[in-house]
This record gives structure tokens, C-alpha cells and sequence, in this order.
């Protein structure tokens, strides 16, 4: 999985408390975009002209071991583009990114609901 640059200090803070912001229920969002430029652990956000961030579904996050869930529902009114990269972040805007994956997921249009899971497990 692509971690960014922010995503490290930010894990290391987590691990004894101090980390402002953590990935909550109530502050976890999953983003969607349009881009295809390719990943760098510099960046903060999407890069796509079109993109979303969807609050995560209640219940979510999830933690099994060292594997976290995430999942959002998008309507039929929202992020109707081609999904070309995909993100976990801790606010609706700026806040830490903590991942993002440049991956077509295809084209929602605005007939459809698609719900988004994201799974990032923890390893060496």
C-alpha cells in the first residue's frame, strides 16, 4: 500500500496517544478522483479535477489485528466519474492523508449507489 510522507509521523504519534485527529468514526472519510498521476509520498490530497470525500458508513472504521476497514456509501448524486484513485483521509478537507492508490475502479454514473471498502493491513 502507498503511505504517504504525512501518514508516517502521524502513525508514530497514534502509537503513544498523541496523535491530533486520529481516524475515527466520526473523522474518517474515503476520497475518490479522476487523476491518473502516478503516486509520490509527497502528496497530500487527490489529484483529480473531479474528486470526492465521503464520510465513512456508521460502525466504521473497523480493526481486526493489524488490518483496519474502511467503508463509504457514494449516491446516486455523488462522485459520478471515472475512479481512478482512491484515498483515506481524517477530515472532509486538508487533515492527513493516509494512503492514496491510483487504480481504475470504473465510471459511476448518477443511477448508481456504489459502496467503497478499503482495507489497509499493517505488516513488515
Amino acid at each position: 500500500m502507498a503511505i504517504t510522507n504525512a501518514a508516517l509521523p502521524f502513525m508514530a504519534q497514534a502509537s503513544i496517544g498523541t496523535a491530533a485527529s486520529l481516524f475515527t468514526e466520526a473523522n474518517s472519510y474515503i476520497g475518490v478522483g479522476d487523476s491518473t498521476t502516478a503516486f509520490a509520498k509527497t502528496q497530500t490530497d487527490l489529484q483529480g479535477t473531479n474528486k470526492l470525500r465521503k464520510k465513512v458508513d456508521a460502525g466504521y472504521p473497523t480493526i481486526s489485528g493489524s488490518t483496519l476497514t474502511f467503508r463509504a456509501t457514494f449516491t446516486t448524486s455523488e462522485a459520478n466519474f471515472a475512479w481512478n484513485e482512491w484515498g483515506v483521509f481524517n477530515a472532509a478537507s486538508a487533515g492527513t492523508m493516509l494512503n492514496r492508490v491510483v487504480q481504475y475502479n470504473g465510471t459511476k454514473v448518477d443511477s448508481q449507489t456504489w459502496v467503497f471498502t478499503v482495507t489497509v493491513t499493517f505488516g513488515n
